[in-house]
């Protein structure tokens, strides 16, 4: 592989002790190290970076042995697919073995390990990510990777077909690179190929169809993403539910206008129907975590909950009901949605509802079970059903009654109980 520039200046992080200290155990028998895929893309535009991977063509099993032998820190995060992470000084270097592919099967491959550093480019999957970097910047390009970093393009390396079947998880990772680093229309090869093997797309596992959708979800754009997708019958082989819609594009907005954390869940959300059921499909195919799918179902069956005209008290009952976070998430997908002619004189009513969620702290009910049972209804469901009407009441209060008077009320709860429910009769 012949050098094809060099990166200039160099970012801090090639230069730093713990990057030298990698690099140096690595080289330590004459093995040539370069920085390779993603670190080396962002360093050419100059983005900041956290993940650092490197290339050897030495095997994991030297990789692991150099880097003990020099003190830094291994795990075997990936052996079998030559993998390995080096952690010195807080940081974590990927070091994976030169691979070609033997075998594939549509969502992973058998590899076999090399010296050879063009197989190894040649089995990638775009042309932005089959770059090299030596420690001194110089630059290693076989397919053009620059070129198209400059202009914009996201290109599959070679045939975009094979890539694909090598890997289906590529239909998607096409879409979320386009989205970050692509300007103008799509690459029409790789385009075309996404749409072709789109029912391919199915045969992926839930965790991983979910982990790209939610980067693309995450992104500067994602209702242009979707949109695409749409168009090139890839969304619906992994989100039938799911419609483009303005409205994603106005949630991401207002996330950056409002300084709040992206949330991909809450973006999901805003794309699916109001449809509890069908939101539960989504969950179960995606297999999203128990607290997940509980949160997207209560943003389906709680849609329209919020309205911007509502008073203090009236927000404080549906933080109480539904909590800081979900209450939050309504106000968004509320916000966004709202319509465009109206939403002027609505903005103030939203961002009361969101500084109330960002300050609210729970009230708690100022009596309990033992309360009533100390007023004389013997422990049964009794108990549990007297608490709901006293908390009912106080909700009603605005959470003003204190304890003393929480007291009194459940008294004339407990004197208007039915006849059965005191202590001295029979449980």
């Amino acid at each position: 592989m012949e050098p094809a520039g060099r990166l200039e200046p160099l970012p801090g992080w090639m230069q730093d002790q713990p990057t030298a200290a990698v690099l140096e155990a690595l080289a330590a028998e004459g093995a040539a190290v370069r920085f390779c895929g993603g670190c080396v893309r962002d360093a050419i535009l100059g983005l900041p970076q956290s993940d650092v991977d490197l290339a050897t063509p030495d095997a994991p099993e030297t990789v692991m042995r150099l880097l003990a032998r020099a003190g830094i820190k291994v795990v075997p995060t990936g052996i079998a697919h030559g993998t390995v992470t080096a952690i010195i000084g807080g940081r974590s270097f990927e070091i994976t073995t030169l691979r070609r592919d033997v075998e594939t099967f549509g969502r992973h491959a058998r590899v076999a390990f090399t010296d050879d550093w063009q197989a190894d480019a040649s089995r990638r999957d775009f042309t932005i990510n089959a770059l090299y970097a030596d420690a001194d910047g110089t630059l290693y390009d076989p397919f053009g990777g620059r070129a198209d970093l400059v202009a914009g393009r996201v290109r599959f390396v070679g045939e975009a077909r094979r890539r694909i079947e090598e890997d289906v998880l590529r239909i998607l990772r096409f879409f979320r690179f386009h989205q970050r680093f692509g300007q103008g229309e799509p690459d029409p090869m790789a385009l075309a190929a996404c749409s072709e093997l789109a029912h391919l797309l199915p045969k992926l596992s839930g965790e991983r169809v979910r982990a790209e959708l939610f980067r693309i979800l995450i992104g500067p754009d994602p209702a242009a993403s979707l949109k695409l997708m749409h168009a090139a019958a890839v969304l619906g082989r992994i989100l039938p539910e799911a419609a483009p819609t303005t409205a994603l594009a106005r949630l991401a907005e207002l996330e950056t206008d409002e300084r709040l954390t992206q949330s991909p869940l809450r973006r999901l959300a805003i794309v699916l129907p109001a449809d509890v059921a069908a939101t539960e499909r989504v969950g179960e195919r995606l297999r999203l975590a128990n607290a997940e799918m509980h949160r997207l179902a209560a943003l389906a069956r709680e849609r329209g909950a919020i309205d911007p005209k509502a008073d203090a008290a009236a927000r404080r009952r549906l933080l109480y009901r539904l909590g800081a976070l979900l209450t939050g998430d309504l106000v968004l997908i509320a916000w966004a949605e709202y319509s465009p002619e109206r939403i002027q004189a609505a903005v103030g009513g939203f961002r009361a509802w969101l500084t109330a969620a960002e300050s609210w702290t729970p009230p708690h009910l100022p009596i309990g079970g033992a309360d009533i049972v100390a007023l004389g209804i013997h422990p049964s469901p009794r108990v549990g059903a007297l608490l709901a009407e006293l908390e009912a009441w106080w909700i009603d209060g605005d959470f003003q009654a204190d304890r003393t008077l929480c007291l009194a009320q459940a008294a004339r709860l407990v004197g208007a109980a039915p006849a059965g429910a005191a202590g001295s009769d029979p449980p």
